[in-house]
């Protein structure tokens, strides 16, 4: 393994290009070795100025010694076969969230991983934005005094012809086969994730509603979730795929007995955004961070870091398990129902 981890990226599609592959390139402690997808313009639009193997071959990938890690950030569907893979050839995994399509596939993926004995991770990269950890800091040394509400409004649009870059795109996303749901499943557990990392305790309470209301596809294009921690925060996230970009749409808040924190436009693949805290007097102020810092470059770093220290991943598998249940039981009890009143609705003059 020498003083760097060798990574093989499994899918080499818009995250992978744009985001996975350019952090392990650019972080102190990794490089990319090869790459597979069973799309060649894919790889060939992968780190193309590197000098790495790109195979359609995950068997070829998994044979090189120097592969020490696997970055699998393929579609929901193809998560469990690759992890599996891996760990029955002894490599370190870190998988793309969510960990699967369903409870029961995240459960046979991390019992693999498991089973084989190899550091496992989930790739939350907003674990790791800077503005984040400052945010998590605070929390932690009583800045914001006992905290009582999160709110989170994670979204975007994604049409079912969506396309990362305007050019021709597997919207694999839009489809119930592989993508397991909508907004909700791709966008919710950023915030489950966030929510316990930030406060350090879990959520124990959730219940969510679903939204199909914008797009012409068999997935939800919009969800709302509430839920409590362990500790009596409240949470309020709400994710969309039918919301315009040029709204906002990136807005973490929590609030405490003493100050309470925003970060805009923190949430997501890309560095920068802005966090405040203000306090109980009105007082308000920036707080300050690295806001050019990639969050999967940071990523991969502390998963790097902890396989070069024979150490666990800070976040257990048992943690990621347990926002798969999340997500799960918000869906699993039906909410009650309100029939609509007889007569219409007032309409303002």
């Amino acid at each position: 393994m020498g003083d760097t981890i060798g990574w093989g990226v499994v899918g080499a599609g818009w995250v992978a290009r744009d985001y996975v592959g350019p952090g392990i390139a650019a972080s102190a402690n990794g490089r990319v070795v090869a790459a597979c997808d069973l799309d060649a313009a894919a790889l060939d639009a992968f780190l193309p100025d590197h000098d790495l193997e790109r195979t359609t071959s995950l068997d070829a990938l998994l044979a090189r010694d120097d592969v020490d890690a696997v970055y699998v950030a393929t579609p929901n569907d193809a998560h469990l076969g690759p992890v599996r893979a891996a760990a029955a050839a002894g490599k370190a995994v870190l998988c793309e969230k969510p960990v699967a399509r369903t409870l029961a596939e995240a459960e046979a993926l991390l019992g693999a991983a498991q089973a084989a004995g190899v550091p496992y991770g989930t790739a939350f990269d907003q674990r790791f934005h800077p503005a984040h950890v400052a945010l998590r800091e605070l929390i932690a040394g009583g800045a914001l005094g006992t905290v009582t509400a999160v709110r989170i409004r994670y979204a975007c649009w994604t049409g079912p012809d969506w396309s990362p870059d305007e050019n021709p795109h597997d919207n694999w996303r839009a489809d119930p086969e592989r993508a397991g749901g909508g907004a909700f499943l791709d966008l919710a557990p950023h915030g489950l994730d966030l929510t316990q990392v930030l406060l350090g305790e879990p959520i124990t309470d959730v219940a969510a509603l679903l939204q199909r209301r914008v797009h012409d596809y068999a997935v939800d294009d919009g969800a709302a979730l509430v839920g409590r921690t362990e500790g009596g925060a409240l949470l309020n996230l709400s994710v969309a795929y039918n919301c315009p970009d040029t709204f906002p749409r990136r807005e973490l808040e929590v609030v405490g007995t003493r100050a309470r924190a925003l970060a805009l436009n923190t949430m997501g693949q890309t560095p920068g955004g802005t966090l405040t805290l203000t306090d109980d007097e009105g007082g308000a102020e920036a707080v300050p961070f690295d806001g050019a810092a990639s969050p999967f470059r940071l990523q991969v770093e502390a998963f790097a870091d902890a396989l070069l220290r024979g150490e666990p991943f800070a976040w257990s598998p048992a943690h990621d398990l347990h926002t798969m249940r999340l997500l799960d039981a918000a869906l699993g009890e039906p909410s009650a129902r309100v029939p609509a009143p007889d007569a219409a609705l007032p309409v303002s003059a």
